[in-house]
């Protein structure tokens, strides 16, 4: 059973300045120089090459190079090196029809394309194993300490040993220790502020006496004796009978007197008043049981009204029939203000579409006007003056919602309200549904009130 062997790939190499700068592992692909982007080497502007230009070209699972009757270089056929003019003079080359040169190539062979601006160099090499990780060659490997900027290496690695080092100093170093001072060895501003001094005590001078005899003994007091009116009463025993007292006395004053007063009748003041209409007591015999303890007092000219009655505070009350009352003080009620609402004028929708009506746009816009005037009011307490004029431009999306946000033109002046305005509008739900992305301009005027 013969052995399968493994083809070869095709190691092209581009050198400049003695270094190699582009190389290239192939194993069917073709190989192409020029200044255009889509070459395997990509070289710079040259009258001398065309655009693109192929060197290799791979046909029926073998590589060949391609010469014209210009270019020069050298290639090893296995038994001995030939340069491309012996290539073309001994017809090793086959003439094509676009007057350049084809060479197949083996294996074996090797050689260089000398080019103006550079070197092209190929040979083959041993196709890696399957699985194998392609690694660089040894000579363009390089080591980590190579790539290391000395400079910076050498001033980190000081910092880093003066770091230890005084680290070091510090904890070798014994904690000192504090020795306790006394409150005598302290200086005397220190001792003022934490112990204040107290202001001195001003002693009272004896007072002086009209004679000089001696202090008499204290004499007990006497007990201090109130005098009794007409309502004391002694104390209550136990607390039925200070309730008793106390209502007693509350129900002879103010206004309770005068509904517990009794009429001429006999029967209640207030009742006989706004009794029958027949009976023909007027108020003033009606009021004649409460007359007495100066809450209110009954006209002496016999009218039915009641006149200049005086109460505790001295104030006077009209009668019935007036039309003015005064008492002690009067109460103002502040001035009269009017009240500003700020408010969002409605407006008509620019739509460019067929799909949404503006007049159902706008009618869905001011359902929602109340959310954009919150926007307008809370800015609003922070400048009273502001107002002007926002249009909003956005994109009516197939889902109802709405897409690119954005403030067109603002006169008002205003970066909150603007922010706000997007935000909100962004959050609604239209009650359309076109096919594709509908553009919307929508101004909206905003005015303090009047």
């Amino acid at each position: 059973m013969a052995l399968q062997t493994r083809p070869k790939l095709l190691r092209v190499g581009v050198i400049q300045d003695g270094r190699i700068v582009e190389e290239h592992h192939l194993l069917h692909d073709s190989v192409t120089i020029g200044d255009d982007a889509r070459n395997t080497i990509v070289l710079p502007p040259s009258e001398a090459r065309p655009p693109r230009f192929k060197v290799l070209e791979n046909r029926g699972q073998q590589f060949h190079l391609i010469i014209d009757e210009h270019m020069q270089g050298r290639v090893n056929l296995g038994s001995s090196d030939v340069d491309f003019d012996a290539l073309r003079a001994q017809g090793l080359a086959t003439r094509r029809a676009d007057d350049t040169f084809d060479l197949p190539l083996q294996e074996s062979a090797r050689g260089k394309v000398e080019l103006p601006d550079a070197t092209l160099f190929f040979h083959f090499v041993p196709a890696p194993a399957e699985g194998a990780r392609a690694s660089l060659p040894p000579e363009l490997k390089a080591s980590p300490w190579s790539t290391v900027d000395r400079l910076f290496f050498g001033i980190l690695l000081s910092m880093l040993v003066l770091y230890v080092l005084s680290v070091a100093l510090i904890v070798a170093q014994p904690a000192p220790v504090e020795a306790e001072v006394e409150l005598d060895q302290l200086e005397d501003r220190f001792v003022r502020a934490i112990i204040p001094q107290q202001p001195p005590k001003k002693e009272e001078p004896p007072k002086e006496n009209g004679s000089n005899e001696p202090k008499k003994a204290d004499e007990p007091k006497a007990p201090s004796t109130k005098p009794t009116t007409a309502d004391s009463t002694p104390a209550p025993v136990n607390s039925a009978e200070r309730r008793q007292q106390m209502e007693a006395r509350v129900a002879g004053t103010g206004i309770l007197k005068l509904l517990g007063g009794k009429g001429p009748g006999g029967g209640d003041a207030i009742a006989d008043v706004l009794g029958s209409a027949g009976s023909g007591t007027n108020v003033a015999e009606a009021l004649a049981g409460a007359q007495s303890g100066g809450a209110l007092a009954v006209g002496a000219g016999g009218g039915n009204g009641i006149a200049n009655p005086q109460g505790d505070t001295g104030g006077k009350v009209a009668a019935i029939g007036a039309t003015q009352t005064s008492g002690v003080g009067t109460v103002d009620t502040g001035r009269k203000q009017a009240v500003k609402v700020p408010q969002v004028a409605d407006a008509v929708p620019e739509v460019d579409s067929s799909e949404v009506s503006p007049k159902d746009l706008a009618r869905f816009i001011q359902r929602m006007k109340a959310s954009i005037q919150r926007c307008y009011e809370k800015e609003l307490k922070r400048d009273p003056t502001l107002k002007g004029r926002v249009m909003v431009r956005f994109n009516l999306k197939p889902d109802g919602r709405a897409g690119n946000v954005e403030v067109d033109e603002s006169t008002l002046r205003s970066e909150g309200v603007s922010s706000c305005i997007i935000t909100t509008i962004r959050g609604w739900k239209f009650p359309f549904q076109p096919s594709d992305d509908v553009p919307v301009s929508y101004p909206f005027i905003f005015s303090p009130g009047e």
